[in-house]
């Protein structure tokens, strides 16, 4: 199984909780916390992507844009490319785009859901990691994850993670490997670390060098 350096795990954790010892309920943490409201964007990413929800085409692709333009995780540059590229869809390709996010997020079919997202987004060159793992990351907060790449290759590097190598095109092998690893490293530390897999992949990225924080 790949896994991070448990060394290093436990060492993170020492250090996170020496200084912030309720974890993310920790008063300091619910400050930095705030900027990214993950909560809200939870219950918005349900009440818009419930499984019904689909059978209205155009109001979910336009919720897809809404909830990447409102979310605090995806890049300022993106975000509107993102929006235009929704409202550029002929009525086809909104339709392919709304069922293979459905599929990501309702379905056994995730992998076909994931791909067709990205092959869809590839024509525009916006297969970019975050547009494609931020829904389902709201949508499932403790169960998928959101690859940022920087954040993905640091953890990957600092906590020495053999067999898994970060490649800037999204892949579902990729997504599938990344998501086990933090799933899996989440359950060797405090509960108060990991609300959800983003604030998980927070304290990690808090807990390296060169962190700023």
């Amino acid at each position: 199984m790949i896994q991070l350096n448990s060394n290093k795990l436990k060492q993170a954790e020492a250090n996170f909780l020496s200084r912030y010892p309720g974890g993310f309920a920790d008063p300091e943490m619910v400050k930095i916390g705030k900027r990214h409201p993950m909560e809200k964007m939870t219950t918005m990413a349900h009440d818009c992507f419930t499984a019904r929800a689909r059978k209205n085409i155009g109001q979910y692709a336009e919720d897809m844009a809404k909830i990447v333009g409102r979310s605090s995780m995806v890049s300022m540059f993106e975000k509107p490319k993102f929006r235009d590229f929704v409202k550029r869809l002929a009525p086809g390709e909104q339709s392919f785009m709304v069922q293979a996010m459905h599929d990501l997020l309702h379905t056994d079919n995730q992998q076909g859901g994931f791909e067709a997202l990205v092959e869809l987004l590839k024509t525009e060159k916006l297969a970019k990691w975050s547009l494609i793992s931020i829904i389902p990351a709201y949508h499932a907060p403790t169960a998928e994850v959101f690859v940022k790449p920087t954040t993905a290759k640091n953890i990957i590097r600092h906590f020495e993670v053999d067999g898994l190598v970060y490649k800037p095109t999204p892949s579902w092998e990729f997504y599938t490997a990344y998501r086990d690893l933090i799933n899996h490293a989440k359950t060797k530390v405090d509960s108060s670390l990991s609300p959800s897999n983003a604030a998980f992949s927070g304290f990690l990225m808090m807990s390296m060098p060169s962190s700023n924080h």
